[in-house]
């Protein structure tokens, strides 16, 4: 279903400024509410109508898993630090005051994980090529200028620090000849990946100026645009102004010859459940993109299997491909909402065996580290040691994508760096360093960088 051109969008975006207010429907005291406010000074609020009007059960809070899912939690934080904001709120201390506390918190919260300032940006000389991220040999990530927000952020999101106005920890561009240019130098590169934020958040137009340009290169066989819309503002596709014009620049995409893969983020079942969502979703479909499902494993959220495996067949049906359970990421709130890997993977486990086997193109729980992504295959006894059992299915150092290694079992290890090898004295990606993208004007010559024969052999944890 479309409606017709020039329909109100209806949107309205809620941000910390509405906090207190919209904390109120919970039936919050004043400390709680506070408290939550000293969470939001630190870690970036931003919901909408249809999320809190449509998806919370506000009956059900603070248990509510979408409540969870948008608001802050008091406890997110550690509680000195959150005693020490809410102090300050308490005191109406200036701005400036609570910003620089706000900051010393969120400096010691990994706010770029896995290297990504420092390992994936391409250089030109010493200078980075912004807004652009080259890990591994075959995929480019893009991260567009105008698609640095979300129609809502999660309370677990990885990318927090792109959206909590510290100009130092953003990356974004808009120079789509950069891009094209760049592809052009790496032919060994076949996917694009425009991330954010939310690349949805943009208009047809804009996204058209990133998109087209892509589509005469021969070397792409993919485009994948990574977000967050079906979830929060399924309307994008359904009754937004441009929502039928931004159908036909996907259905001219798959035209072209690419594969257009649209990397949907959900979280819980109740994120399809609504006909607006049903339809968003059936009319990506009709232009003959992929809609492939991923998100991470989130305590309070979904850490069940009953939930993944209702998310999993419920996505197949509407016609969607079950790719990713990601571990909840090194940054922001992760002692949060981390499950232990143990844990973890016994989820995946479970859910993986109530589904048919169309589901079970689903891969996970899988950790987005700084050697690669890391998958926990499960738990085996081995020489009477019990180990975890692990690969990597993507990697930087692509001789290593497959190969198993092993961990002694630690039930309480919720990331890769909590992990001690076993059997060896360390890991197959210790053993070498980075490979490293040359600089620009040697990208001119014959080889790839990226060949099996010229990757230097160091890769780095």
């Amino acid at each position: 279903m479309i409606l017709k051109e020039g329909s109100a969008r209806g949107f309205r975006a809620y941000t910390a400024k509405h906090l207190d207010d919209l904390l109120l429907r919970a039936g919050l005291g004043d400390e709680e509410r506070l408290r939550i406010r000293a969470v939001a000074t630190v870690l970036p609020f931003r919901t909408n109508a249809y999320v809190v009007d449509q998806l919370i059960d506000w009956s059900a809070i603070p248990d509510d898993p979408i409540y969870r899912l948008v608001f802050p939690q008091a406890d997110m934080l550690p509680e000195p630090d959150v005693t020490r904001l809410a102090g300050l709120l308490r005191a109406g201390a200036p701005n400036a005051e609570i910003q620089a506390a706000a900051r010393e918190v969120r400096m010691r919260l990994n706010p770029h994980p896995a290297g990504q300032l420092d390992l994936n940006v391409p250089r030109v000389g010493e200078d980075p090529m912004p807004g652009m991220q080259h890990k591994y040999p075959e995929t480019v990530l893009f991260f567009p200028k105008q698609g640095q927000t979300c129609h809502a952020y999660c309370t677990y999101c990885f990318r927090w620090a792109q959206f909590i106005g510290e100009p130092d920890l953003k990356f974004a561009s808009d120079d789509v000849d950069n891009l094209v240019g760049y592809l052009k130098k790496h032919p060994r590169v076949t996917s694009v990946l425009f991330t954010g934020g939310d690349p949805m958040i943009m208009s047809e137009s804009v996204l058209r100026r990133y998109l087209e340009p892509l589509l005469e290169l021969e070397q792409l066989e993919s485009i994948r645009i990574g977000t967050k819309s079906l979830a929060y503002w399924p309307q994008r596709f359904v009754s937004d102004p441009d929502a039928a014009d931004t159908l036909r620049l996907f259905a001219s995409v798959v035209d072209a010859g690419k594969n257009l893969a649209f990397m949907a983020h959900f979280s819980h079942p109740r994120e399809m459940e609504s006909p607006v969502a049903e339809a968003a979703v059936a009319g990506i479909l009709a232009t003959g993109a992929v809609i492939r499902t991923q998100a991470p494993l989130i305590r309070t959220i979904n850490d069940d299997p009953a939930t993944w495996s209702s998310m999993w067949r419920r996505q197949l049906t509407m016609g969607m491909v079950p790719y990713y359970m990601f571990v909840e990421r090194d940054t922001g709130p992760q002692d949060y909402f981390a499950v232990p890997l143990a844990r973890a993977h016994e989820i995946f486990r479970d859910a993986y065996a109530s589904v048919s086997g169309l589901c079970r193109t689903v891969r996970g729980p899988s950790m987005s580290a700084t050697p690669g992504k890391v998958c926990v295959d499960g738990v085996a006894e081995i020489a009477g040691q019990k180990v975890f059992v692990l690969h990597l299915i993507q990697a930087r150092d692509p001789e290593l994508v497959g190969r198993p290694f092993f961990a002694r079992y630690d039930p309480t290890a919720a990331w890769l760096t909590d992990l001690r090898p076993a059997f060896a004295d360390r890991f197959p990606f210790e053993s070498s360093e980075l490979p490293e993208l040359p600089e620009l004007p040697e990208l001119l010559g014959p080889s790839d960088p990226f060949e099996p024969a010229t990757v230097p052999q160091r890769l780095s944890a």
